[in-house]
């Protein structure tokens, strides 16, 4: 049936070359054929097939088996043999693929292959750090290789579609989902959602080590209100146009295959039926051709929402609004064709969805092969290669951040006894973060061995758990917590800490202790750890705290007394390896925060790209301006700090001119000089300030950023070209704005640089 198909497909294509060429007006591009092949392939089709093409579901290798199907199972059976189900999420496997796109294809009326799908975050098989981790490492091009390996590997586990990057911007560390993101600037998060799509789609979306991404989750979905997953967001326009939507622009520009909708409302109206945010910016103002999915479930949770009385008026909502594939919510399989022969919803609407669907199948190559991704020999080959391990300690550790170093504590120096404390020091699962994909379990490098098999063998190296992991029940995972009641190990622990000349405390929260659905209110060291902590501190206070965590922490008590933090996060497969090799000096730290760390949890949402307000501090023992009174303004580390074994100076801002006008550039430079004994990597980082605009303007904003390598005692000359679209912003409808006025740019190490230069648009 299937090559019957192409066939008739053929004989439209041909026909359209022909025509093509006797008009020289008419281009016979690989996008005109594509688009040929579609409309030629939606013409043979009837409306249940239509529609089939829209319907996601979640499907195990029981439905590629023999046996009999009850229930559901025997229906959705019927429907994927039937082509009413277009794709397939979360069945992995060449093995697996192939026998079911073997039944789709072969049974189906005209052979359509199916797509298969999955949350490939950070990793297939071989695990990178999370994403919030790898984001710190500001480094584009290996960021851009770590999604290239795991398109490598998916792909050759027969999938064709992974639901990342997810490119929400966010401000609040109390929500999960921080580790899954870049952080709280939007400008990083462009930069970073660019070098991951191209990662994954690589060039040519038919190799068979490419799969298409999703930019996800659009919009809005980061600012939930106090942090809590799926919850109500209310912003301002202006936050949404400067702050949410410029990483989905970045997005559109290099051509990412899909976009997925958020949980959440925008002006109240819930993204996945939000016509402001799927027409009228996506489709218009954006010209995005791609696929548009839901979340799970989200078509059907319009009910809950309560902006659909029912799944049928759910359906014409979504569908109406640009919601092309429902995933595992079965409003469209269930609605659509009624809604279409009862006169409701054209079936052109249908028409352009399943268009976008079919041009994706076909630019992935799926007609021309569909069982090219299911190849066990590349399965065995690619998958957790030694390559992609090997890139996973590379990242593993750029991302580090250094974010205290008293007295040069570290690197550890002919240190004879050392004392690893802490419930995550030998774990080797916690490394491997959420959102792990097919992870081994229990298969990174844990901190332990790391040290073990770095440290010098005459150093004695002595293991405490002092805070005893447990399996906590959870309703979507049998996950380990840390203990919060039972402190029988602290007292092997203290004693070790007493007879040992440095502790490394191991701390931090499990994998499971971030990312979706784990919002916490309170973000300190969870369980007795910090309880672990003090007491370790009162006996030795010659401490290194190691932290394995997937979101900002308040750390102000520890950054108080310990004297040298190392936020390792979840680093993935070769964490241990990394984290050791930075403790001992081997690798130098580069890493710079891209979320702010708050000094109490009442001050989240806490970002350094805020509005000024009119009640700024102007002046020592002020009381009417914007703060709390029981804490400092400023976070406790700010957006783009990180420490170095090496030490940077930073000269004067020197401008090749002080103004410039609409069509012209101004060159930006400073010397940085490492005035240290150690060659090491600086980020520098430009920001700059609308000094006055018709719209309350930020404090400053990341506008560009280099990170170099400065050798020992030597100065590098870091130049920038500033133009006028960094100079301009978005308006709280929607509108570009480019006014003349003055401006500040700014270059230092993180956000909270002073100094600055300035300049005028004219």
């Amino acid at each position: 049936m299937h090559n019957n198909l192409l066939k008739l497909i053929g004989v439209a294509v041909a026909a359209v070359f022909v025509i093509s060429c006797a008009d020289p007006a008419k281009n016979n591009s690989s996008q005109n054929v594509i688009n040929t092949k579609v409309d030629s392939l939606l013409s043979l089709m009837t409306l249940e097939e239509k529609i089939g093409q829209l319907n996601q579901y979640s499907l195990g290798s029981e439905f590629t088996g023999p046996g009999n199907k009850k229930g559901q199972d025997s229906i959705r059976y019927q429907q994927l043999i039937s082509g009413q189900v277009g794709s397939v999420l979360n069945l992995l496997g060449a093995e697996n693929t192939r026998k079911m796109q073997e039944l789709v294809v072969e049974n189906s009326r005209l052979g359509i292959p199916l797509l298969f799908a999955y949350d490939v975050i950070h990793g297939y098989q071989t695990m990178f750090p999370v994403p919030l981790a790898e984001s710190a490492s500001w480094n584009l091009d290996l960021m851009q290789k770590t999604a290239q390996a795991a398109a490598a590997e998916a792909a050759a586990s027969g999938l064709h579609w992974t639901f990342a990057p997810m490119i929400d911007v966010t401000v609040d560390a109390r929500w999960g989902r921080v580790m899954e993101g870049a952080g709280e600037d939007p400008f990083l998060h462009a930069e970073i959602a660019k070098a991951r799509i191209r990662g994954f789609q690589g060039e040519d979306l038919a190799h068979n080590k490419t799969i298409a991404a999703t930019a996800k989750h659009f919009a809005g979905y980061g600012y939930a209100e106090s942090g809590k997953d799926y919850n109500s967001v209310n912003i301002n326009q202006y936050i949404l146009h400067n702050h949410i939507l410029p990483p989905f622009k970045a997005a559109t520009e290099v051509n990412v295959a899909s976009f997925m909708n958020s949980f959440n409302d925008i002006n109240a109206v819930p993204a996945t039926a939000n016509q402001y945010l799927l027409q009228d910016i996506l489709r218009k103002k954006w010209n995005y051709d791609g696929v548009v999915v839901s979340d799970w479930n989200s078509i059907g949770e319009l009910v809950n929402h309560g902006v659909s009385p029912d799944l049928k008026d759910a359906a014409k909502k979504a569908i109406t609004a640009g919601s092309e594939i429902d995933m595992e919510g079965t409003a469209y399989i269930q609605h659509l064709a009624k809604l279409v022969n009862d006169g409701v919803i054209q079936e052109t609407l249908i028409d352009d969805a399943v268009r976008n669907v079919l041009e994706l199948k076909f630019k992935l190559g799926l007609f021309d092969d569909p069982y090219k991704y299911s190849d066990l020999e590349r399965e065995n080959e690619i998958v957790g290669n030694k390559q992609h391990h090997a890139l996973a300690e590379e990242i593993a550790k750029e991302s580090i951040v250094l974010l205290k170093n008293d007295n040069e504590l570290l690197p550890l120096v002919e240190t004879k006894n050392i004392a690893v404390i802490g419930p995550l020091a030998k774990d080797k699962d916690t490394p491997l973060g959420n959102w792990r994909a097919q992870a081994v379990e229990n298969s990174a490098i844990s901190l332990f061995e790391g040290l073990e098999n770095t440290l010098p063998k005459t150093t004695s190296l002595r293991y405490a758990e002092g805070v005893k992991l447990s399996i906590g029940p959870n309703n979507f995972f049998q996950e380990q917590v840390i203990n919060e009641d039972d402190r029988s190990g602290f007292e092997e622990a203290k004693q070790l800490a007493k007879n040992s000349d440095l502790v490394i405390m191991a701390l931090g929260e499990t994998a499971y202790m971030s990312g979706e659905g784990r919002s916490r209110a309170a973000i300190t060291l969870p369980g007795l750890q910090k309880e672990l902590l003090k007491e370790i501190h009162a006996i030795n206070p010659n401490i290194v705290l190691v932290l394995m965590n997937g979101r900002p922490l308040d750390l102000s008590w520890e950054d108080e007394n310990i004297p040298a933090i190392v936020e390792a996060w979840h680093l993935g497969q070769r964490a241990g390896t990394a984290i050791a090799e930075t403790l001992t000096g081997k690798n130098n730290p580069s890493g710079k925060l891209t979320m702010s760390f708050p000094r109490q949890v009442g001050q989240v949402p806490i970002y350094y790209n805020h509005k000024v307000t009119g009640r700024p501090s102007t002046a020592p023992g002020q009381v009417f301006y914007a703060h709390h009174t029981d804490v400092d303004n400023s976070p406790l580390y700010p957006f783009g700090y990180g420490l170095s074994y090496s030490t940077f100076e930073y000269g004067e801002i020197e401008l090749s001119k002080s103004s410039l006008s609409e069509d012209e550039s101004i060159t930006v430079s400073v010397n940085v000089k490492n005035t240290s004994n150690r060659d090491g990597r600086e980020v520098v980082q430009l920001y700059i300030q609308d000094l006055v605009a018709d719209e309350t303007p930020m404090v400053k904003s990341l506008k560009a950023f280099q990170k170099v390598m400065i050798n020992a005692g030597e100065s590098v000359k870091v130049e920038f070209s500033i133009n006028p679209q960094m100079l301009s912003y978005y308006k709280s409808n929607g509108d570009l704005s480019l006014e003349k006025g003055d401006f500040r740019v700014f270059i230092g190490g993180n956000s909270s640089v002073e100094e600055h230069k300035e300049f005028k648009l004219k």
